[in-house]
């Protein structure tokens, strides 16, 4: 019986020869459903997610006022062209292949402010996409002022080296436009109505950025126009310096590494936020640190002495300059240019802070109108004034909203479900950092920080639609009992006729109007009612709440 030869073992030389860099633009190549490119509806909605978060950013950096226009072109049944261009400040020749053909680049991973973009990847990941489906580069066109040309590029990713090709680069005039940036990408994707769609994300954006305006193109060729409903530009959020609390050992000792601070005590001032001479030197008696220590002198022991001084010691929360939250006024004025209601409400609470990161929760809702009324409530998520569409389920946003109670707001609700009802819900988190549970930045992390804070606004916000609902309520109730009555009219009439000897249409004439005149009556007083204070429920409310938990 013949043995099986085997094979000689393979030296650990061996294995090392097949070793290498792999580079970030190779990961996502064959890891292209991380960023959200996983399916081609999905694929075609992120193109044009990154692509206005881009413009809308350039614009509100710049100051600018945005006009987005959005056009999808069907080229085939599967492949697409999808052109976003903008009004912002255009960006400078050498910039354009990094920021379009390289991942990782951008000027956002750092900076502790509120922004829509921070890594690097998205808009350049819409170019590898389109490349990796079509084989065609990307177009970018770009100008920066009035009396400038424009400079036109045609880009791929080298995906081996992470690093922009350029295919064509050429200047062209571009009379059209004083200023502002282009992009034309080909790739192959799905378009389809419906909640996951391109159409509701470019209703969703306009929502969430009042003072935007967007031009809308469908594949089918139907233009909406999205204008804005104000002209101030929402506060621009001024990056901060990390806050003491929200840096973990690891990164305290790489700080201590590149500071130039020359003494610990200046480190802990100027590196830090809220850090003022008197905390830094309580921060430094609390880790039994000596403030001249150099900071290239401390050793891992003494920076986690250091790390354990900052927690013993009581640091003011975070700055707030850093947030720009959309406002309860916009937000409720949004609300009804998009959705068609009888009753708008909206809450901003105070900012809270969650691993030394500041953060806001503002919430939305719109009841009634042509909403239907026998469905689950609709419930729309946003991160920095950026639609989330997909994992809904995985959210905390989602989360908060099963687990608030609203049978006392005036709903039906099964356990564990949404409310049914005609009712929008909109939750917005606006943060220097959102915890997003991976890099397709679709659903938010559940830290139970931020969770409590989401049902605290959502308890805000159902006190306020408890209200109008309630009285709602009582207005129907009472119309019901003069139908009721003005059914009874020819018998009471009947009656009186033969009591009184009047003549029984003119007794039925005066009943009637007196029916009428009730009803105008009662219909003034519950208009009046309704448009008055929405917070008489208030107490109610919170003892109920107080009662389920």
């Amino acid at each position: 019986m013949s043995q099986k030869t085997l094979a000689p073992a393979k030296t650990a030389e061996d294995l090392a020869k097949k070793q290498r860099d792999i580079s970030i633009a190779e990961f996502f190549e064959k890891n292209r459903h991380l960023l959200g490119f996983d399916n081609p509806r999905k694929a075609l909605m992120t193109a044009v997610k990154e692509a206005v978060d881009n413009s809308l950013d350039a614009c509100e950096e710049a100051r600018i006022l945005p006009e987005i226009s959005v056009e999808l072109i069907q080229l085939s049944e599967t492949r697409f062209r999808v052109i976003v261009e903008d009004n912002g400040p255009g960006i400078v020749k050498e910039q354009i292949p990094k920021i379009f053909a390289k991942l990782l680049y951008g000027s956002k991973f750092h900076k502790l402010a509120q922004t829509r973009g921070q890594q690097g990847i998205g808009i350049s990941a819409t170019v590898l996409y389109g490349q990796l489906t079509t084989g065609k580069p990307a177009t970018i066109i770009s100008k920066t002022g009035k009396a400038k040309k424009a400079h036109q590029m045609k880009l791929k990713i080298n995906t081996q080296t992470n690093s922009p090709d350029i295919i064509e680069d050429e200047v062209m005039d571009w009379e059209e436009k004083d200023r502002g940036t282009k992009i034309e990408v080909d790739l192959d994707g799905s378009y389809m109505k419906g909640r996951q769609s391109v159409d509701e994300f470019m209703k969703q954006t306009a929502i969430v950025n009042p003072h935007a305006t967007f031009i809308y193109t469908t594949p089918e060729a139907q233009q909406t126009i999205f204008s804005r409903v104000t002209e101030e530009l929402p506060s621009e959020p001024k990056e901060i310096q990390p806050h003491p609390y929200g840096v973990e050992l690891g990164k305290l000792i790489k700080m201590l590494e590149l500071t130039l601070a020359k003494t610990l005590h200046q480190f802990l001032t100027s590196e830090f936020s809220r850090v003022g001479a008197g905390t830094g030197k309580e921060i430094c008696e609390n880790a039994s640190l000596l403030p001249q220590t150099k900071p290239e002198d401390m050793t891992r022991e003494m920076s986690e002495q250091l790390y354990n001084g900052i927690q013993k010691t009581k640091i003011m929360a975070p700055p707030t300059e850093c947030l720009s939250p959309i406002g309860q006024e916009m937000l409720e004025k949004s609300l009804k240019k998009e959705i068609n209601a009888e009753f708008y409400c909206s809450v901003t609470r105070p900012i809270f802070v969650y691993r030394g990161n500041p953060f806001q929760i503002e919430v939305g809702m719109a009841y009634g109108g042509d909403q239907p009324k026998d469905e689950l409530a609709s419930v729309l998520r946003f991160a920095n004034k950026v639609p989330l569409l997909y994992q809904q389920g995985a959210c905390a946003l989602t989360k908060s909203v099963l687990g608030t109670n609203w049978k006392p707001y005036g709903l039906q609700q099964s356990q564990g479900s949404l409310p049914t009802g005609p009712l929008t819900i909109l939750l917005h988190i606006a943060s220097v950092w959102v915890p997003f549970t991976s890099e397709s930045k679709e659903a938010l992390a559940h830290y139970p920080e931020i969770i409590k804070e989401i049902k605290l606004a959502l308890q805000d916000a159902g006190r306020k639609l408890q209200s109008y609902v309630h009285k709602k309520v009582r207005a129907q109730s009472q119309l019901e009992r003069a139908n009721l009555f003005e059914r009874y009219i020819p018998e009471v009439a009947d009656a009186l006729s033969r009591l009184t000897g009047e003549n029984k249409e003119m007794l039925i004439q005066k009943m009637q109007e007196m029916v009428k005149k009730d009803e105008i009556k009662q219909a003034i007083l519950q208009m009046e009612s309704l448009k008055g204070d929405v917070e008489d429920q208030t107490k109610i409310a919170e003892e109920n709440e107080d009662e389920d938990q």
